[in-house]
């Protein structure tokens, strides 16, 4: 089949390569129909999170159930679904907690409570380096889905793949980010980072009753597709003192919520990469710590962008004397996917309208580039491994 290959940092491209099979007797094969680039697949094209070998990328894709193991009892042959992904096993304690990103049985070598950099990580994620399980992904023809029963969601009929395919990763993580803050009605919600999930997380803030939300972004063409999408007020922090800002719109409180959707591959100055080299850090934590000098005291900040290592410096000092609270991980998919489903089909809203590329599959590297590069005005591929 044809895959999106990561080889090394810098060198993902379409090769061909084994079909997946039946390992398990609760795996399907699923034949997809829709995948997408995910702004965190750039921290593996670039390093940032180490794979030392070929992988199959790609952990936001759905499509039709091709082939179904023995013991799968949810899924039948030609059911489509879209598939979150975490890969859960729904039966130990965190996926019996509401908690399945930290699933102790799907990733089989380096799962652990520690968190550490290179080792006990986290519960398994699709296409994600052999850290999160070396799962195959599904930027491909085919993918290999394995608890079969757990996660995938049977999609209707009436909804076409691109309406429902970013319930696989970008809404659900956009939606986390503001069900974390209990937002009871009224707040001011200020994302950090226009990209695919900082735009989800604008559209939840609004589902969730925020009566102001202001993207911020480094890229105008990105907060153009924010305010045509969201209708959003944005702020560029080329042109103004973002956090200055803020407070002035929020009668010098601050915002009541902040979003980091950006992570550690902010823009950095040079300074801040020679600080990052002398303290072997990876990127940088400067949305972080806007975030914190932009929410009021008693705030909520999010973090939903990736970071990978530690920072010093942390503000701990003023995230205690502004008493803020902070909620951060892996997206709980499974216990929001459901509802986000029936906000799609009761038209509460749209999700595609932040496309701005499709593609076949044959041409990922050059997605990945314009990705990458914030070329084209690229916002979100979503690529068609049957074009």
């Amino acid at each position: 089949m044809k895959a999106a290959v990561f080889h090394k940092p810098g060198d993902i491209t379409c090769t061909t390569v084994p079909d997946p099979t039946i390992e398990n007797a609760g795996d399907v094969i699923l034949k997809v129909t829709a995948t997408a680039i995910c702004g965190s697949d750039l921290h593996i094209l670039d390093g940032g999170i180490p794979q030392a070998k070929d992988m199959v990328m790609g952990h936001e894709f759905m499509g039709i159930v091709e082939e179904v193991g023995p013991s799968v009892k949810n899924l039948k042959r030609g059911d489509r679904v879209v598939v979150p992904f975490p890969i859960a096993c729904g039966h130990c304690f965190f996926c019996t907690h509401g908690a399945s990103p930290h699933c102790e049985n799907s990733n089989h070598e380096h799962y652990g409570p520690e968190g550490g950099l290179v080792d006990q990580k986290g519960g398994a994620l699709f296409g994600y380096t052999d850290l999160y399980g070396g799962y195959s992904g599904g930027q491909a023809e085919y993918v290999r889905v394995p608890y079969a029963d757990v996660s995938p969601r049977i999609v209707p009929d009436n909804m076409t793949d691109e309406q429902v395919l970013f319930l696989s990763d970008i809404f659900p993580t956009g939606w986390s980010a503001i069900d974390w803050a209990q937002l009871k009605g009224g707040e001011v919600v200020a994302i950090f980072g226009s990209g695919p999930v900082g735009l989800m997380a604008q559209k939840a803030a609004w589902l969730n009753g925020a009566s102001r939300v202001i993207a911020i972004d480094p890229l105008n063409y990105r907060l153009a597709r924010a305010k045509q999408a969201n209708k959003v007020e944005t702020l560029n922090p080329h042109e103004v003192d973002v956090v200055e800002a803020i407070r002035e719109m929020t009668g010098g409180r601050g915002a009541d919520v902040c979003v980091d959707a950006v992570g550690f591959e902010a823009e950095r100055s040079f300074l801040d990469k020679v600080k990052a080299t002398i303290n072997f850090e990876k990127g940088t934590m400067k949305v972080i710590e806007t975030c914190f000098k932009a929410v009021r005291r008693g705030g909520t900040v999010s973090i939903v962008g990736v970071y990978g290592t530690p920072f010093d410096n942390f503000p701990v000092g003023q995230m205690f004397d502004k008493g803020i609270t902070i909620k951060q991980g892996q997206a709980q998919v499974l216990n929001y996917v459901d509802h986000l489903i029936d906000l799609i089909k009761q038209e509460k809203v749209v999700l595609d309208d932040i496309i701005s590329h499709r593609l076949p599959l044959s041409q990922v590297s050059h997605a990945y580039d314009i990705f990458k590069n914030k070329q084209e005005d690229c916002v979100k591929v979503v690529l068609n491994p049957w074009a």
